[in-house]
């Protein structure tokens, strides 16, 4: 078509902004709106809690991203290739996947996001799972020395060592960390515990708390004069608190900061619940204990956690005391 033909065909441009009330709404509930619908487009009420931390995780990397780029297709690979880099499960990193198609779509709806543009982050694809992954943990020696990297002189220091304290010495996951507050940590039977905790599943169980682990929270909650509610929270570059939340995302980037400090790459929070039960085998804890502190669902879930192998060479049976070794 030449140029006297007709006015050249206007089409949406790939790279088009999503209005910034998308991500960071003037109003707040243009985005807790969309974030609801997307909850509410799953049934299972642990889809829709996945759902709505996959969400939290993209909006606090988003927010770190240097000018805040356009929400884009090429934008959602970027963070595909941080969460691959992070060395994250293929299934988590495909559910964070879904919910943010699931936002685009949902945006273009609202008429907050150019349609073709849901429509090319529609296109972003999963990763392959190709097995299951043997996992990292740490020696003994790496984890004293990861949990004492944090500065204590700042504020932030105190929190994150109280963080990488309950990871290492309580074997929770990022997601249970982030949602412990601070009426859960009780006394019982002349110890302190967490009580009640409703981990994955909704199964509830109760987490022994080791005093050292208890220190480090008392040192960040006294800094931060926190009486209630959530225990960690974010902190600004001022290095004061943000807000009364703090993102799954922010634990992982947290140790894996630490964790490169040591010279050690690809160590997740998943990697110092494992470290937790790990020690605890090796020092020599009760396997169906360490089952019930993880809060598995079944002893074999906890075996294949431990990697644990029947050892024929000195077996179990071979020292029952019945009978002389030699008889």
């Amino acid at each position: 078509m030449d140029s006297e033909s007709g006015p050249t065909p206007q089409f949406p441009d790939p790279e088009k902004q999503l209005s910034r009330s998308a991500i960071e709404p003037a109003v707040p509930s243009s985005f807790d709106q969309i974030t609801k619908l997307v909850v509410n487009s799953v049934h299972s009420e642990h889809s829709q809690r996945a759902y709505r931390r996959a969400l939290e995780d993209f909006i606090a990397w988003y927010r770190a991203q240097p000018g805040w780029p356009p929400l884009s297709k090429s934008l959602v690979q970027q963070y595909r290739v941080a969460l691959t880099e992070a060395k994250l499960a293929p299934t988590t990193i495909n559910v964070q996947l879904s919910a943010i198609r699931k936002l685009a779509a949902e945006a273009a709806d609202n008429r907050l996001l150019d349609v073709d543009l849901a429509a090319g982050i529609a296109k972003v694809r999963g990763v392959k799972n190709e097995g299951i992954r043997a996992g990292n943990w740490l020696t003994r020696e790496q984890a004293r020395e990861l949990l004492l990297a944090p500065d204590t002189s700042t504020l932030k220091g105190k929190r994150d060592r109280a963080i990488l304290a309950v990871l290492l010495g309580c074997g929770l996951r990022r997601s249970e960390l982030v949602a412990l507050e601070v009426r859960q940590v009780e006394q019982r039977e002349n110890r302190w515990v967490i009580v009640d905790f409703k981990g994955k599943g909704g199964r509830k169980r109760t987490v022994p708390v080791p005093a050292w682990v208890k220190n480090a929270i008392d040192v960040w909650t006294a800094a931060a004069e926190i009486r209630e509610g959530r225990i960690f929270r974010s902190i600004g570059k001022g290095g004061r608190i943000q807000n009364k939340t703090l993102a799954e995302v922010g634990v992982l980037w947290l140790v894996k900061e630490y964790a490169e400090g040591m010279g050690l790459k690809n160590l997740a929070p998943h990697d110092l619940r494992r470290t937790c039960a790990k020690l605890c085998r090796k020092s020599g804890g009760d396997l169906e204990q360490i089952q019930m502190l993880l809060g598995h669902a079944s002893i074999q879930t906890t075996e294949k956690y431990l990697g644990m192998q029947q050892n024929l060479v000195e077996a179990v049976n071979d020292k029952l005391g019945i009978v002389d070794a030699d008889g």
